[in-house]
């Protein structure tokens, strides 16, 4: 006999399911932007995203887009202003706005998920594994990039401080004296 297809899932189940661990969590900071008619922002704040890389916690939930913007942005910041606190701004931003950005993901792939929900319980299970959860291997990759990062730290420190300034800043131009003006 063959086996009977799983049961399609309802709304909430497709949430707590594409979402995975600590869903109630992230299900009770959700509510937060759904008042009304449409989705709304309000600040809330997501430890995870600030105090550890934020492009590792955008990877951890499979948000490839922003891990790539919370990558780079933070080294373009600092490599262009010359100030290396930049990054503090950037853990701020990710704090302040992980929870509606994740709000997002889970919205769009839950609806694209539903989409499927003609094909049969069994592509609604996969596509949850598939594009929810979390990625388990981002902590490894993350504790071996802050062990580099302690490494090249230890190292600066024994070299001392770089002759010169790594950052130079433009000076201005001294004042014209009152001859080459009139002339």
């Amino acid at each position: 006999m063959e086996e009977p297809a799983p049961p399609i899932l309802d709304e909430q189940q497709l949430w707590r399911s594409f979402i995975g661990q600590n869903a109630d969590r992230y299900l009770e900071q959700f509510r937060k932007f759904t008042g009304g008619d449409e989705p709304r922002f309000a600040l809330t704040w997501h430890w995870p995203a600030f105090l550890f890389d934020p492009f590792l916690w955008f990877l951890y939930r499979k948000m490839y887009l922003y891990a790539a913007v919370y990558a780079i942005g933070p080294v373009l910041s600092a490599y262009f202003t010359g100030d290396l606190t930049v990054g503090v701004v950037w853990r701020v931003m990710a704090g302040a706005s992980a929870n509606y950005i994740y709000y997002w993901h889970v919205r769009e792939h839950v609806a694209a998920i539903k989409e499927k929900a003609s094909l049969g319980g069994r592509v609604q299970e996969q596509s949850l594994k598939d594009l929810g959860g979390v990625q388990p291997y981002v902590i490894w990759v993350g504790v071996a990039l802050h062990i580099l990062m302690f490494a090249v730290l230890i190292k600066a420190i024994q070299e001392g401080p770089q002759e010169g300034n790594p950052f130079p800043t433009l000076k201005p131009a001294p004042p014209k004296s009152r001859a080459s003006l009139e002339s």
